[in-house]
């Protein structure tokens, strides 16, 4: 609440939220500027730490640098923890902050929040609060020991320790930065494990359960004891399910003979190759094959892949899998003849239903425009714009390898694209126009011929 010409000035949830990411992207950005944040390669300049803030704050994973070999131990530090705070959402750091003081949480910071979690309501938001962060602190935990114990037999346990918890934390909150660049001869992401089932797995998982939302997380854990799902969980799980596996189909038939990505590899590594391209592709931005060499038709289907995204209340992007089954739930409900989108035997209401038409016609004009745009200013084929425009608006992360050859301007795009797909262009449109008014009354109908 600010004051303004002597009248108070109230903030709507999303402006309060799209003022918190912004402070946070300008504080993450100041300290990476600074000389103690770089390893001696130079300090960043203050639109790379932008740029790479930004990425990090909205949990993208776009690099303008070699993340390992850049960064100090300080700025690789910075870079985790606004890695944290943007995956968990600054609001839910609040509560808990605000928790711990026992200071009790208004109203206005509730609405603020259930902006925040993409919540149906204000009810229980505290206690969703408090199993986010504990669900949250395990799952990075338990995959932290995992990839330490792992790494701890190819370097010293400390480092190993080190770069658990860092790979850990950045895979589970779909960011995908990695400090592999700091190791000799070393490519970068998960490359060099393209064939250890152990690190692929364990990467899925973190993927997996950062893609689907805490919601579903609280639904699954509950299961035992209630026998039920609601129906958000029951929609994120199957479409998710089903996503992964057509992926993992589709890139294995893509690239089973292609000699720069799977064809190298084992029966086994083809298989995880396949599997874990196909779960990262919707936002976590790590990979085991060299993007920028798959075939084009792949590629294009990645972006179709990030375009979609992971779940309502996770910290990945995309126009999100609940909005995309209702796209195609009313898509079937038109060519079989129904009136309603029916999931799981219930009706989706129809204010559900335009509002998933408008956030993917928003994303789908913001994304071709943008990349319209990028193609006049950045010397790269189109499709490899594309990819990049989608990554960055879906905060997959993903990069067929422009992201170091980006022009300022192209940087400055980005990083606009990066802060519009982390809040929503929804959420962004309501922070720009006053409180929509209801009409006093209602046009006649009129009709116009469709096809």
């Amino acid at each position: 609440m600010f004051k303004r010409s002597g009248k108070k000035l109230r903030l709507n949830p999303p402006q309060v939220l799209a003022i918190g990411f912004m402070l946070m992207i300008t504080v993450g950005a100041v300290l990476l500027r600074l000389p103690v944040s770089s390893s001696g390669e130079g300090n960043l300049s203050f639109l790379d730490s932008l740029f790479m803030a930004t990425s990090a704050v909205c949990v993208t994973g776009l690099s303008v640098i070699n993340t390992g070999a850049h960064l100090s131990a300080f700025g690789e530090i910075v870079l985790i923890v606004l890695i944290q705070v943007g995956g968990l959402g600054f609001m839910t750091m609040s509560t808990l902050i605000a928790l711990v003081l026992r200071r009790r949480i208004s109203l206005q910071e509730r609405l603020v929040l259930k902006e925040a979690m993409n919540s149906e309501s204000t009810e229980g938001l505290v206690r969703l609060v408090r199993k986010v962060l504990l669900y949250a602190l395990v799952i990075e935990l338990a995959g932290a020991l995992l990839l330490a114990v792992r790494w701890s037999f190819e370097m010293p346990v400390g480092q190993a320790l080190y770069f658990g918890v860092f790979h850990s934390i950045s895979i589970f909150n779909n960011a995908g930065f990695d400090l592999f660049g700091s190791i000799p001869d070393r490519p970068g992401s998960l490359i060099h494990y393209a064939e250890d089932p152990f690190i692929n797995i364990v990467s899925m998982a973190l993927i997996f359960l950062g893609g689907i939302g805490f919601i579903v997380i609280s639904d699954l854990l509950t299961y035992p004891k209630n026998k039920k799902l609601t129906l958000h969980s029951k929609v994120v799980l199957s479409a998710s399910a089903a996503l992964i596996l057509i992926g993992t189909l589709v890139i294995l038939l893509f690239e089973y003979t292609n000699p720069a990505t799977l064809q190298p590899l084992s029966a086994t590594g083809k298989g995880l190759g396949a599997m874990l391209q196909s779960v990262s592709s919707r936002s976590a931005g790590v990979s085991t094959v060299d993007i920028g060499l798959m075939r084009q038709a792949t590629q294009f289907f990645i972006i179709i892949m990030m375009f979609i995204g992971a779940a309502p209340g996770s910290s990945g992007g995309g126009i999100k899998v609940t909005t995309f089954v209702i796209l195609i739930g009313a898509m079937l409900a038109m060519v079989q003849g129904k009136e309603d989108i029916v999931l799981f035997r219930r009706s989706v209401p129809k204010d559900r239903i335009y509002k998933a038409i408008t956030f993917a016609l928003l994303s789908f004009f913001l994304v071709v425009l943008s990349a319209m745009i990028l193609s006049t200013t950045e010397s790269y084929p189109f499709l490899g714009i594309l990819f990049e425009v989608t990554s960055a608006y879906a905060t997959a992360g993903m990069s067929m390898g422009l992201t170091a050859q980006l022009t300022d301007f192209g940087k400055v795009f980005i990083i606009i694209l990066m802060f519009v797909g982390r809040l929503g262009p929804v959420s962004l449109a309501y922070t720009l126009t006053p409180t929509p008014k209801k009409e006093p009354y209602r046009y006649p109908e009129g009709k116009i011929t469709i096809g």
